[in-house]
């Protein structure tokens, strides 16, 4: 009787795991399976994995995902869908076709707002800021910030403020570390330039990050801290970041710390500058942004009985947006632009030869070392070369929108409702057939006709968006670019430290990763 209870019961173990052995073998046919499937499908472009979709891709390509995303959409010829993991909610398109583009942001521009997926993992630090808003809440603000950004007298403030910072801070720090052959991080040293740069000229507050000892500034250093740690929203899915916010754990909880002192600074900025006005009963005599903003608020309330026309809200989200949009792009911008400069000595020649020219001009006027504003126009080489090198290294390397309705492409690529299409600014810099054969290098020639600045196509070169988006800022960029350019080259010689690791690092600003360590030399003229 044992022995038949022992047979029965190796029977049973057999039977069992030839039954565990089939379902694995079918599982593994069906992954194969759908991993054809998927090949097949892709069209060139990436395979999504089965249940993984394209998570195994990006982890393993995640220390070179630009360079990657690239050759990807090279082989795709231009467009591929990608989907992440089983319902995961995330599908949708990456291109770099200039005609999907200008659909995108242009022609069906209504379809392809920032969407909630972006804006929600914003909310935080951006709240409803210009940066982060859709429909007619973007609209008013950008009509607001449009009208006196551009106004004579905000422009003549900017100049004046932007020219004071780099030649009473930027260039004496210069001098230090010139004299003391030190080596530095030029890219923290632009960062706080900018940072100084944006507060003062938007909110008529000096932060103080540039001074000579170059002290940490706790509001400088949550504010980079707290764009780092939205970033990471963007790499985990909400069943993992939401919990962790609402319990104060992780990251969350510094960023929710990173973005109390970031809103504390733009609260007291604010409230400092209504009680001003209150007393005074006019900011004429200011020429920052938030002053001007704040006066017409004031006009208006005379006018009505509604109170205030904006509330406190408005100005601090008005704070956070605007340094984010003058803080980090054009300081990656220089020091990218110092970095390939550096690496091209003819086209270092040329810049310099040009500055020569226009300041020999001035041989019968008293010459100082600053430059005017009509000099900087001259810098047509030194303007072409600051572009050339934002079409390589842009300093928002991606964009993102989501698609409110079912669509299809100019070149035939369905878009599902809720997808979320992705278009590569850096990728789209690197593009043979849009940029011909010599598209990775770095030629300012290519922007220059006639001894003038060709602006070319704004849905190719996407670097400041386009369309209605188009960035509001791009001249006050441009006129801040050359002007420490052309202040630092005219007056040094920026040496590369040997042997240090160049790459972008994966954030949404493509910052170099591990800075850029030089030593200045002053230059013999």
């Amino acid at each position: 009787m044992m022995e038949m209870n022992k047979l029965i019961s190796g029977m049973e173990w057999v039977y069992t795991h030839l039954r565990f052995s089939d379902v694995a073998l079918a599982l593994v046919g069906l992954f194969i399976l759908s991993y054809l499937r998927e090949k097949l499908l892709s069209k060139g472009g990436p395979v999504m994995w089965p249940v993984l979709g394209i998570i195994p891709l990006l982890a393993v390509n995640r220390h070179d995902l630009f360079a990657w995303c690239t050759r990807s959409v090279v082989r795709a010829g231009g467009t591929f869908h990608y989907r992440g993991v089983w319902f995961g909610g995330s599908y949708g398109v990456m291109t770099t076709n200039p005609a999907n583009i200008e659909h995108i942001l242009k022609t069906n521009f209504k379809n392809y707002p920032k969407g909630v997926y972006y804006r929600e993992r914003f909310r935080d630090l951006l709240e409803d800021g210009i940066f982060n808003a859709d429909d007619e809440l973007w609209k008013e603000e950008r009509r607001v910030a449009k009208t006196e950004m551009h106004s004579s007298r905000f422009l003549e403030h900017t100049f004046i403020t932007m020219r004071d910072l780099v030649y009473q801070k930027l260039v004496p720090l210069m001098d230090k570390m010139s004299t003391s052959e030190r080596v530095f991080d030029l890219q923290d040293v632009l960062l706080r330039f900018t940072f100084d740069n944006i507060c003062i000229s938007a909110f008529g507050v000096d932060p103080g990050s540039l001074d000579i000892d170059l002290s940490d500034i706790p509001f400088a250093k949550a504010f980079e801290e707290a764009t780092e740690y939205t970033l990471s929203r963007f790499l985990m899915p909400p069943f993992v970041w939401k919990p962790m916010r609402f319990l104060g754990i992780g990251y969350e909880r510094k960023l929710k710390e990173a973005v109390t002192i970031v809103h504390t600074f733009a609260n007291k900025t604010v409230r400092e500058r209504r009680n001003k006005i209150r007393k005074l009963k006019s900011l004429n005599d200011s020429s920052d942004l938030l002053s001007r903003l704040m006066q017409i608020e004031y006009e208006k309330e005379e006018s009505t009985t509604k109170g205030n026309y904006y509330s406190d809200k408005y100005f601090r989200e008005f704070c956070t947006s605007f340094i984010i949009a003058g803080r980090d792009t054009t300081s990656v911008a220089l020091v990218w632009f110092f970095w390939l400069v550096q690496k091209h000595p003819e086209v270092e020649k040329r810049i310099l030869n040009e500055i020569k020219e226009i300041r020999g001009k001035l041989a019968t006027k008293e010459t100082t070392d600053r430059f005017e504003a009509e000099e900087l126009k001259e810098m047509v080489y030194l303007q072409a070369a600051l572009t050339e090198s934002l079409r390589l290294y842009p300093s928002v390397p991606m964009e993102m929108k989501q698609a409110l309705e079912d669509d299809v492409l100019p070149d035939g690529t369905r878009i599902k409702k809720g997808a979320r299409v992705y278009y590569s600014i850096f990728s789209t810099g690197r593009i043979e057939s849009i940029w011909g054969g010599d598209c990775e290098d770095f030629k300012p020639e290519r922007w220059i006709k006639e001894g003038r600045i060709v602006s070319g196509n704004q849905f190719k070169y996407v670097v400041f968006n386009a369309g209605p988006r188009l960035c509001v800022g791009k001249k006050f960029a441009y006129t801040q670019m050359k002007m420490v350019a052309a202040a630092i080259l005219m007056k040094y010689s920026v040496k590369l430290v040997q042997g240090q690791g160049i790459v972008p690092k994966l954030t949404t600003t493509l910052y170099m990763k591990n800075g850029l360590r030089v030593t200045l030399k002053p230059r013999d003229w």
